[in-house]
């Protein structure tokens, strides 16, 4: 699996199991004709689930990569953020400071293309 894949699975993971229906309900508790792809499309606010998660208000995940990795419980070693880099098409990844300030935006840019609700500041 990816790094990526991790990341956006931990993340949009929390919103799946907060969303799945109860164990017992049954098809018949839903009309036949609503449309149950409608809710599993449906935006993930990143910002929530990330929010939510425990140890969030002791990092800056918001800004920094490496804070972002340690909260979804991803080793934030520089192999790994190099390895992320390169999925997402930065080739040229050192690991500097300013390496891994791009690198944030792509991820917040990466999970908003992929169904996440991530607000304009974080991907700017």
């Amino acid at each position: 699996m990816s790094i990526f894949s991790a990341i956006k699975d931990a993340i949009f993971g929390h919103k799946a199991e907060a969303t799945a229906p109860a164990a017992d309900a049954t098809p018949t508790d839903t009309p036949t004709d609503a449309p149950a792809a409608a809710a599993v499309a449906a935006p993930v606010d990143v910002v929530a689930v990330l929010s939510a998660m425990p140890g969030a208000d002791n990092l800056n995940w918001q800004t920094s990569v490496v804070d972002l990795m340690k909260l979804v419980g991803i080793d934030a070693s520089y192999d790994n953020r190099k390895s992320l880099a390169q999925e997402l098409g930065n080739a040229d990844y050192a690991g500097s400071a300013e390496d891994n300030i791009t690198l944030q935006k792509q991820v917040m840019k990466a999970l908003a293309d992929n169904g996440g609700q991530v607000p304009a500041e974080l991907l700017d």
